[in-house]
């Protein structure tokens, strides 16, 4: 009977011992994990994404306007000089500051899609070639290509037989 209440006590010690580990490690997790506030993210994302629309902005004018070029050839030229920009910030990683502050706003445009397709094969270079930057360079861009692909096919399918059907 004795021993059976010092198991218990014993248990009972362990048992406080863990529950005080336990409260440490949340006091931790509290302290460790960042705070953020949604309204600041949003006007940040919303901010960001703006500066970089405006860019795009700008660059469609001045195609356009100074160029004289046409309004698909200008948004051509706007496509990629917003690539090659972004590319180039990535390789020079002020890219990832900007997704940083801005959030989002910098993630979904056309340059986050560039940023996610360079900031791999930056990072993976130094496995070569082939395996570094040939097996790497699609881990993000990835799935959202291939998934974009099969989409398209699955809604040309469908319109397809939607026209052969006389419904479209």
């Amino acid at each position: 009977m004795e021993q059976n209440q010092k198991m218990t006590e014993k248990e009972k010690q362990q048992q406080a011992a863990k529950e005080a580990e336990n409260e440490q490690y949340q006091e931790r997790v509290k302290q460790v994990t960042p705070t953020h506030n949604l309204w600041i993210q949003m006007a940040k994302a919303f901010v960001t994404g703006g500066i970089i629309c405006c860019i795009g902005q700008a660059i469609l004018n001045y195609a356009t306007n100074s160029m004289g070029l046409d309004k698909e050839t200008a948004a051509s030229w706007c496509s990629m000089l917003l690539v090659l920009l972004s590319v180039l910030l990535t390789g020079f990683n002020i890219y990832p500051k900007i997704v940083e502050w801005g959030g989002a706003g910098a993630l979904v445009p056309i340059t986050g899609f560039a940023n996610s397709v360079a900031a791999p094969a930056i990072e993976y270079k130094k496995e070569g070639q082939v395996y570094g930057i040939g097996c790497k360079i699609f881990t993000i861009a990835g799935p959202v290509i291939l998934y974009g692909i099969f989409t398209s096919w699955v809604l040309g399918l469908v319109y397809w037989i939607g026209k052969c059907m006389g419904v479209v």
